[in-house]
């Protein structure tokens, strides 16, 4: 696509300095060969204490990681290597800054040639294990925890992002009489969802409903297209819907209608993950993967890039999606890192929805965090 006059002076012009700095620093042949965790890592230039937050930090208004913008700066491999990376979409605002990495050539930049394959997580997770993709940009759901203890060398490496505050993606419920926004007897209600269950989603919705007398296992499962989530929400079909941006405003601030909960602040619920490929066989190749990811993080969605009007235009252009729609909803707040016991508590919501295989794996078995951090020099 032609390249558009964006108002990101400052921030290229940081870019084209951390890149030019980036051309003196090759490869250490002693740590190419070596496994994610047993690897050198050393200071990153544009990275500095704020490039790493501690992973037990749970509160809500925790600011994220951030380098500066070009940072960290591109390390190109000693020969190119293509790369595969299944996603389930190419349009949602979430795979943003796969996109922009792409048509920014911030991948180019670290020897890589990165395709984007749509494809869902059931069929992508055996093309992971087996090499035939090299990551999946998804989240850790019940198929991919089932994966890992049947054997599949399958980690989470790289977290998405989190809800803005002003969001309400997430459950909604009709009112019946004698409910309130504030108690909602929700055991033995029918929840419209487009996801089912082993999805992420099983786990701040496990939270809302406790909230209001209920429980995943309490609650009666109607799987809808997502056409006819907010519709069988709206004529009484069903009793609480998973809405998703940017549906979900359709009736924020109807009568009749309340917010239960969603996604947790702070709390990345999905992200890269790498099979053995690039968590063992080409450690380097899956380090520039994740510092092109960071990159373009840092350059341009840093904070609230909706209030770079050209930039909205340039993104709905490249997701080829309604501008109007992408600008009704607040900014994701794009977050690389993973925060300490997410997937156990993914593990607890999939034993309350009955879809979890034999016991839980410890964080050790499913997260990795050693790859993002020597891309921002974080040892440790």
């Amino acid at each position: 696509m032609s390249r558009r006059h964006h108002a990101y002076g400052a921030v290229l012009a940081a870019a084209a300095l951390l890149a030019s700095a980036a051309c003196s620093s090759p490869y250490e042949s002693d740590s190419s060969s070596k496994a994610a965790g047993d690897r050198t890592v050393r200071p990153v230039e544009g990275c500095g204490a704020k490039a790493w937050t501690d992973p037990k930090d749970l509160s809500p208004d925790r600011t994220p990681a951030r380098c500066l913008p070009g940072a960290p700066p591109p390390r190109p491999l000693p020969e190119r290597r293509e790369l595969t990376i299944a996603t389930g979409t190419l349009s949602a605002e979430y795979v943003a800054p796969l996109r922009v990495a792409l048509d920014k050539g911030e991948f180019d930049k670290e020897g890589l040639d990165v395709t984007l394959k749509v494809l869902p997580t059931p069929d992508a997770l055996p093309l992971l294990a087996k090499g035939d993709i090299d990551a999946l940009w998804a989240a850790p759901e019940a198929a991919v925890m089932n994966g890992v203890k049947g054997g599949f060398d399958i980690k989470w490496v790289a977290g998405n992002f989190s809800p803005a505050a002003k969001s309400r993606s997430g459950l909604w419920v009709r009112l019946k009489d004698g409910d309130t926004a504030d108690r909602v007897p929700m055991a033995g209600r029918k929840l419209g969802t487009m996801i089912g269950k082993g999805s992420v989603i099983a786990y701040p919705m496990e939270k809302a409903l406790e909230r209001h007398g209920g429980g995943l296992a309490d609650i009666r499962y109607q799987q809808l297209g997502s056409a006819d989530v907010l519709t069988a929400l709206q004529n009484g079909g069903v009793d609480s819907a998973w809405l998703l941006d940017p549906v979900w405003r359709k009736v924020d601030g109807e009568r009749g209608y309340a917010f239960l909960g969603g996604q947790p602040r702070g709390e990345p619920l999905g992200g890269m993950l790498y099979g053995r490929a690039l968590l063992q066989d080409d450690v380097d190749a899956g380090v520039a993967l994740l510092r092109a990811y960071i990159r373009t993080v840092n350059t341009y969605f840093a904070s609230d890039y909706k209030q770079d009007a050209s930039f909205v235009t340039y993104l709905a252009k490249l997701l080829k999606s309604d501008e109007s729609i992408l600008k009704s909803t607040p900014p994701l707040v794009m977050d690389w890192e993973i925060r300490s016991g997410t997937t156990s508590r993914l593990q607890t919501a999939y034993e309350a929805q009955g879809v979890a295989e034999g016991s839980p794996l410890p964080e050790s078995r499913t997260v990795s965090r050693s790859l993002y951090g020597e891309a921002v020099g974080h040892a440790p």
